[in-house]
């Protein structure tokens, strides 16, 4: 439900403002509310109105009236559509809405509105958001429940038995409360319980913290079997109670069914307490009740309820206990104090009771019935029997030590745990007397259909002299209703003396046409008190004229009124009919009765005569009219004519007075008129008392019809106004006595109403219907007080209005019997949108008031505690049958499934009743409640789905297999259990979400039940699975592939039904780290077949001969193979979806080390055998290709698994191999490269014959260039003819990528050849290096050299080769680019074997300046790295650059020599000689050299030279180069060291001094060995001679080494 909240504000007419008095109506659901009437064009209400809303398919209708004299006229109406209206918790500005004409109607249903009307109203309507309830409580009643539900049943029947049997029928779906029996072990957890009030839903506001005695605290439903009881045999034990009374009551709808009709939830609904199974005749133990006139019984009623024994009959009339323990279901219940109890106690002993049996060998049936005269003999012995079995079971409980008086004690245990309790009970711990002192309402009820407690036991069934009494009273109410009595016949009347209103008492004021005045009976009152006589007029002629004498009047008068009997009496006699059958009234008795009533309507009042006692007790809420801001009330009460007032209460809006009065009245249409006033004391008042009866202010009246009245009476009356103008709130509290003769000791009115209404609904529900509840058909605002079909309606509402019965307390007495059957089909419904409007009456004021909702509600007639705690009871039935909601409404009826609807609805009700009308402050929210009960349905539905998997499973899909007991559960040795667990919870989940979920939609942003189920029943399988898990972990007894199929049925139920739930939003759910082990030890496994497979797979390949897989794909089938059977694992990984990033990472880690084990050994097998493969054609490029697939491959699986989203451990683990693969790839690709070597040289070999043949010169002229390219063609002739037959293969056989590193491969091939062979062939023996070196020293050798060299081949190259070498590389590279489809022409220009033959070549063109430059640029080592040092010498060089000319001089001073390693035997003469090496020296001195000194190994020199260096080059290009001899005179000079010094390093500084270590000789490398081969071959050129000599020296041999 919804709580509709509704502010009207203004309005605005148009019209003048004399002539609007308006007040606004609205109507929504049956519910209709008013407002106070406001003056002007521009009225403000500023009222707040809340509804309870189930259906939000309607609207709500918003009427305005205009107040008339006789009747008011509609100013205009809106209709709001609710599924418009918004939802917030706080008031808004509000609409304005235009008022229209009419209505539209649809299906007797307003939809609409039409024709506009200039007015507008100014209307804030929204829905309330729910509020919360505090957590502490929240958690509080979570816990309660839980522990109700937790309640074991251990003996009699395991739940599996109890869970076997068929589920009810429609006729027994509601709940049955059974007695299985339960072990001595079981204990209450709350040692509270029993008396504390927290089994109720919240802590009532009659409890007080600690409980009284338990002979002064009411138990209601208090039930032995609540408590552990010891298992007696048939022969020990066997009470039954009668199930029969006068009025043969259906007890079919009582039974219950111990053992074929279990309808128990999956945890055994019969933990949960009471089946107070008791007929209407077992009920009178206590002959008390028979005394309702003795006020000390009527105040108890309320707390006490009567002592009742019962048990159970089968619906065939057999017992169903069979061999099972007896259940004994005895329901004790304490009246009066304890001197009551003896009396009691003693006369059952002495007279028992009529409906108490000892059955040993027959249990009645149905049908039969005891024998009055045959009932007193065994009885004696059955109480003897029933006392003993109930003292041995309150001694095994040990309640209390078994002393003292026995009669006494074996009812009254002492302690607050004594008491034997329902889980229903909400004991009323403070003994209040109720207000009115109406007797309870009581129904005792089976847990089947209604609650069952001390409140339900309806006592009015049993009660024979009350229900005569009514009988009659109804009879006199019907055969002349109030509905159907004669209206006055009012006129306009002139007064001719002083003249009083007969209703208000005031004077007819005025000169003429003063009053109104019947023509009939002769009454008079003012116009305006005219409808405020509702007494009948016949009547009221005939009591005046009988007393004036007036016979022959009276005679007509009479004969009218006999006639208009006749005419009720045939018109409508079905409903005399159905009150005869309703109290069992023979026909002749009938008869004489019928005649009986009529005579007394027709004597009136004449032979009547009353004595009335009122006592003015107190009043609520009264209106302030003082400037203090309250009142000085005090009371007036006249009855005909006598008036008597109370004393004034001073300053006091709920004053009390407690002030009896005493009337005698002899005119039944009296009425009692009760009037407060405000007294003023002051000037102003006393000059008003003189000139007017009334000068006090009037504070409200209430008029109390005298024959509205009997008995004792405790009443709260609202105030009523007595004009329009009155303003009057509250309402006051009388007791009345009434005395009426012939009828000194009858109930009230109240309790009258109370005995007919609940003997009718008995009737037409029990014994009419079969148990089974009319709903009668009503629509309209109204249809909420109709109860029963038209002639029962008809009864109950003519003895309301003729006894003055509120319809408020109507839909009460409803209430409360309805209560008892609140399981039966539509009731629920029914009972909800009866609480909605008591809920109205309650909480919506109609007027300008300051009473409370809480304060109107203890002014109630019915007794504010009295309904407070049938709701109470009512809230927890609700809760206990809801939590087993799948028994109780099963979601294949309908039906059942919209009385679950209305069962919530009713919950909605009582939750808004308690906030509303009782003002508590967080009462339990009905969607929490809703919540917690569809919880513990799950809890047990669980339980009973995992005990019964295997039964539960093999009946819903007819499996025929049987399996022994203890292998139908879960078991380590296999998984066979959990698949089928997990269907059946599919099942439950599928259910609530499809057939209950649409059911309760009352709370769509707090509970969806299918949510709820999934929620639930993963985390009790959660439980469940991840123990069972735990201890498969330690054994490990099944195949891993179980597992992971387990694994992938609990990933399924998780995403199908639980990932989106709200409560597990943002978690990582924890089930993938339950099976976390098992997936490893599937991956440890799947490795192992991995490898196996990839041998087998390679094995397969190899026999094969390695063939293409399709022309297509230019590799073989391993590599499909092994990426197949890798994909698939990972398939298997990757639909596990792991929603856990921590164990998908370490589930990712691990198959990782699979891939790299896996494809590292295809590549090491691939490797070991390649060389071999080498010599075969296409073999090796498809090997090759392989090793590429298998990156390919390697590079989708990353991004499968992830790529960058890859746990960084994985990732790292694949690129690593990635890399691994790509260099086993380079590996291969050099292998086949390298093995074209020696085809490859025997290219170059022609090449380089054919090149040496060329002749010409290099010059530019185009017959040079043709030449040139003629040459070059012939050149490659060879080296292409090789290269077009197998890169033509290559590029058909290779993939791309493979094709491309085999180019690479056979390009540095080609080009280290022929650097190698043809531009810079090698020296192949130790004479020819040895020549190079020693031509500069004696022109002599120059001509040895190049016959050496043309003996090798190896000759200079003349400009036109230069020219053929050079237009051959862009051959060969055109050649190896092939158009785009080889490598990259950048690759090509960069490569460091091209640039390095280039370079090579270019030399040969250089001029020897350029030449020596750039040796001294690229030898940056010559003379650095000593590490043997022949001795060092000491150097000073200054640079000086001209500031003009720019030229550079070097001034170099030798300072001196130390440490020279040289031995000679001879003289020893050192000196050093310094030279300039650099470009452009040709014509400048390059060589200076110091005197010798004569055998001193560390000489001192201190010479300087100068070297002019020109401006051509910068310093950087120029080095000194320092060598030591030793001075030999008539032959060569021989070396000791040599050091060089270039002048870069001086440059930056301009000056240098240092020690320069001299070494063996000049280190250079391949670019320097070049340059000087290049240079020796150019004999003519001083520079390049002298140059390739000074780099050629090196340390002469010393003699004797």
């Amino acid at each position: 439900m919804s709580l509709l909240c509704v502010r009207v504000k203004r309005a605005k007419f148009q019209g003048s403002p004399d002539k609007f008095n308006t007040y606004v109506t609205l109507k929504v659901q049956n519910v209709k509310s008013t407002t106070v009437a406001v003056r002007g064009d521009q009225p403000s209400w500023e009222q707040d109105f809340m509804f309870e809303i189930s259906r939000l398919d309607l609207g709500l209708s918003v009427e305005v009236w205009n107040k008339g004299l006789i009747w008011d006229t509609m100013v205009g109406t809106v209709w709001i559509a609710l599924k418009t209206i918004r939802q917030s918790d706080e008031e808004g500005p509000g609409e304005w809405s235009t008022l229209e004409a009419e209505k539209l109607m649809k299906d007797d249903e307003i939809c609409g509105t039409k024709n506009p009307t200039p007015h507008k109203i100014l209307l804030d309507t929204r829905f309330e958001l729910p509020f919360d309830i505090p957590e502490e409580e929240a958690r509080y009643w979570t816990y309660k429940l839980e522990q109700i539900n937790a309640f074991g049943v251990d003996n009699e029947y395991s739940i599996q038995e109890s869970q076997r049997k068929p589920l009810p029928t429609a006729a027994a779906q509601c709940c049955h409360w059974t007695y299985l029996g339960w072990g001595d072990q079981q204990t209450f957890e709350d040692p509270d319980s029993a008396v504390d009030d927290r089994d109720s839903d919240y802590r009532s506001e009659t409890s007080n913290s600690i409980p009284p005695p338990y002979h002064t605290t009411s138990q209601p439903n208090a039930s032995v079997h609540q408590f552990p009881m010891p298992v007696r045999s048939p022969q020990q034990l066997l009470l039954q109670g009668s199930s029969r009374d006068s009025c043969n009551d259906s007890m079919q709808s009582y039974d219950l069914y111990y053992l074929e009709r279990q309808a128990l939830s999956p945890t055994s609904s019969s933990r949960y307490g009471s089946s107070c199974n008791v007929s209407q005749g077992s009920s009178q133990l206590s002959e008390l009740d028979q005394y309702p006139e003795q006020e000390d019984d009527r105040r108890e009623r309320d707390s006490i309820h009567s002592c009742q024994s019962s048990s159970s009959l089968s619906r065939d009339g057999k017992s169903n206990f069979g061999e099972q323990e007896k259940a004994l279901e005895v329901t004790c219940d304490v009246e009066k104090e304890r001197t009551c109890e003896l009396k009691e106690m003693r006369d059952v002993a002495i007279h028992p009771p009529s409906d108490l049996v000892l059955h040993k060998d027959h249990i009645l049936g149905p049908q039969e019935s005891l024998p009055e005269e045959n009932a007193s003999s065994p009885f004696t012995q059955a109480r003897v029997h029933w006392i003993r079995a109930v003292t041995k079971v309150r001694l095994q409980l040990q309640e209390i030590p078994d002393d003292g008086d026995p009669s006494l004690s074996q009812w009254l245990p002492e302690g607050p745990a004594g008491g034997l309790y329902g889980i229903d009970s909400m004991p009323d711990l403070r003994r209040k007397k109720p207000l009115p002192l109406v007797s309870d309402l009581s129904l005792v009820q089976s847990r089947k259909a209604g609650i069952t407690s001390a409140m339900a036991t309806r006592t009015s069934l049993k009660d024979e002299e009350l229900k005569s009494h009514v009988y009659k009273k109804t009879l006199q109410a019907l055969i002349y209703p109030i509905s159907c009595t004669t209206p006055h016949n009012f006129e306009f009347w002139t007064a001719t003396t002083p003249t009083y209103c007969y209703e208000c008492e005031g004077m007819l004021w005025g000169i003429a046409r003063q009053g109104m005045r019947c023509s009939e009976c002769g009454v008079k009152c003012h116009e305006k008190c005219q409808d405020l006589l509702n007494a009948d007029c016949l009547q009221r002629a005939a009591e005046k004229s009988s007393k004036h004498g007036a016979e022959d009047r009276t005679q007509n008068i009479i004969m009218a009124m006999k006639d208009r009997m006749k005419i009720r009496e045939r018109n409508k006699p079905e409903i005399f009919e159905v009150i005869r059958d309703v109290f069992t009234v023979s026909k002749v008795a009938h008869v004489q009765q019928m005649k009986t009533v009529k005579q007394s309507v027709l004597d009136g009042t004449s032979k009547w005569s009353a004595k009335i006692t009122i006592t003015v007790v107190c009043a609520q809420g009264l209106q302030a009219k003082d400037k203090t801001g309250s009142s000085d009330p005090y009371v007036t009460v006249q009855v005909g004519k006598t008036k008597k007032r109370t004393k004034t209460i001073f300053g006091n809006l709920n004053p009390v007075w407690e002030e009896k009065f005493h009337f005698e009245c002899h005119n039944s249409s009296d009425r009692i008129k009760v009037r407060v006033w405000d007294e003023d004391d002051d000037i102003k008042s006393k000059v008003k008392q003189r000139l007017k009866r009334e000068s006090d202010d009037f504070l409200g009246q209430t008029i109390i019809e005298v024959r509205t009245l009997s008995g004792e009476m405790d009443v709260w009356y609202n105030l009523e106004k007595r004009t329009d103008k009155s303003a009057v709130s509250g309402a006051i509290r009388l007791q009345i006595s009434v005395e009426i003769k012939g009828e000194e000791k009858v109930a009230p009115y109240h309790v009258q109403y109370t005995c007919l209404h609940e003997n009718l609904f008995h009737f037409l529900t029990d014994i009419q219907g079969s148990g089974v509840v009319q709903i009668p058909e009503a629509r309209g605002d109204d249809a909420w007080k109709v109860y029963f079909d038209e002639t029962a309606q008809e009864i109950v509402d003519e003895f309301a209005m003729r006894y003055g019965i509120e319809s408020i307390y109507q839909a009460m007495t409803h209430f409360a019997c309805l209560s008892s059957k609140y399981m039966c089909p539509g009731v629920p419904a029914v009972m909800s949108t009866l609480l909605a409007n008591i809920n109205a009456y309650y909480a919506h004021t109609t007027a300008s008031t300051n009473v409370s909702a809480s304060d109107r509600f203890a002014a109630s007639n019915f007794g504010k505690e009295r309904f407070v705690k049938l709701l109470d009871q009512l809230h927890n039935s609700l809760r206990i049958d809801l939590s087993t909601y799948r028994n109780n409404f099963p979601a294949g009826s309908p039906e059942r499934l919209q009385d679950l609807k209305s069962t919530v609805d009713l919950l909605t009700s009582i939750t808004f009743f308690r906030m509303k009308v009782q003002e508590l402050q967080s009462p339990p929210r009905a969607s929490q409640v809703v919540k917690d009960c569809v919880k513990a349905c799950l809890n047990s539905t669980y339980e009973y789905i995992f005990n019964n998997c295997y039964d539960l499973y093999s009946h819903q899909y007819q499996l025929n297999q049987e399996l022994p007991p203890e292998e139908q559960g879960p078991s380590i040795q296999n998984l066979d259990f959990w698949p089928k667990l997990i269907t059946l919870i599919v099942s439950i989940i599928e259910e609530d979400k499809n057939s209950y979920t649409p059911i309760l939609n009352q709370f769509p942003q707090e509970l969806s039940v299918g949510k709820v189920s999934a929620e639930v029943m993963w985390h009790l399988f959660s439980q469940d699975m991840k123990y069972a898990l735990e201890e498969h972990e330690k054994g490990r007894l099944c195949k891993s592939a179980d597992y992971m199929n387990l694994h992938f049925k609990v990933k399924w139920l998780h995403n199908e039904y639980v990932r989106d739930l709200p409560a597990l939003q943002g978690q990582v759910p924890e089930y993938p780290a339950w099976f976390e082990q098992f997936v490893l030890q599937w991956l440890n496994e799947n490795e192992d077949v991995s490898l196996e497979f990839l041998r087998g797979a390679l094995e397969r390949d190899k026999k094969d001969g390695f063939q293409q897989t399709s022309e297509h794909a230019l590799f073989s089938c391993s590599v499909v193979d092994v990426f197949t059977q890798l994909n698939q694992s990972f398939e298997i990984i990757r639909k596990l979806e792991c929603p856990d990033p921590s164990i998908l990472a370490h589930y990712m880690r691990r198959f990782a080390k699979t891939i790299g084990k896996v494809l590292m050994q295809y590549a090491d097998i691939l490797s070991k055998d390649f060389p071999a493969y080498c010599t075969k054609e296409k073999l090796p490029c498809i090997l090759m290709n392989n090793m590429q697939q298998l990156r390919v491959q390697l590079e989708k699986m990353f991004e499968a698994m992830g790529g960058k989203e890859l746990d960084p451990e994985a990732a790292d683990s694949l690129k690593e191999l990635q890399l691994k693969l790509n260099t086993v790839l380079d590996e291969l690709s050099m292998v086949f490269g390298n093995s074209f070597q020696v085809r490859i040289d025997e290219c170059v070999r022609q090449m380089a014959d054919i090149l040496g043949q060329v002749r010409g010169t290099g010059n530019a002229s185009p017959n040079a260039k043709a030449s040139v390219a003629q040459d070059a063609d012939s050149v490659l002739r060879p080296l292409m003819d090789f290269l077009d037959g197998n890169l033509t293969l290559f590029a058909t056989v290779c993939e791309k990528t493979v094709l491309k590193r085999v180019l690479k491969e056979l390009w540095r091939v080609v080009m280290n050849t022929m650097e190698r062979m043809i531009v810079l062939p090698p020296l192949t023996d130790q004479t020819g290096t040895q020549l190079i070196f020693t031509a500069a020293k004696e022109l002599s050798q120059l001509s040895k050299l190049k016959d050496h060299m043309v003996r090798e081949e190896t000759r200079n190259l003349t400009p036109k080769q230069c020219a053929v070498l050079d237009l051959a590389l862009d051959t060969i590279k055109q050649y190896f680019h092939a158009g785009g489809n080889g490598l990259k022409k950048t690759f090509l220009e960069k490569s460091t074997d091209l640039q390095s033959l280039r370079y090579a070549l270019s030399l040969y063109t250089q001029t020897t300046d350029t030449l020596i430059k750039t040796f001294v640029r690229s030898q940056t080592s010559q003379g650095s790295g000593v590490d043997d040092p022949m001795g060092e010498v000491s150097i000073q060089v200054d640079l000086f650059t001209h500031p003009g000319t720019g030229e550079h001089k070097v001034t170099v001073k030798v300072v001196a020599a130390n440490d020279l390693k040289w031995q000679t035997a001879g003289m020893f003469r050192p000196f050093v000689d310094v030279t300039m090496v650099g470009p452009h020296q040709s014509d400048k001195k390059r060589k200076f050299t110091t005197k010798s000194k004569s055998n001193n190994w560390s000489p001192k020199y201190n010479e300087t030279f100068h070297f002019l260096l020109g401006n051509e080059e910068g310093p950087e290009t120029y080095e000194l180069q320092i060598c030591v001899k030793d001075y030999c005179f008539a032959r060569e000079d021989r070396v000791i060291g040599l050091a060089v010094m270039p002048l870069r390093d001086v440059a930056t500084k301009g000056s240098c001094a240092c020690w320069c270590p001299l070494g063996r000789k000049i280190h250079m490398d391949e670019t320097g060995m070049t340059i000087l081969r290049i240079l020796s071959q150019r004999s003519n050129d001083e520079v390049a001679r002298e140059f390739v000599k000074l780099k050629s020296e090196s340390r002469s041999t010393e003699e004797g080494s």
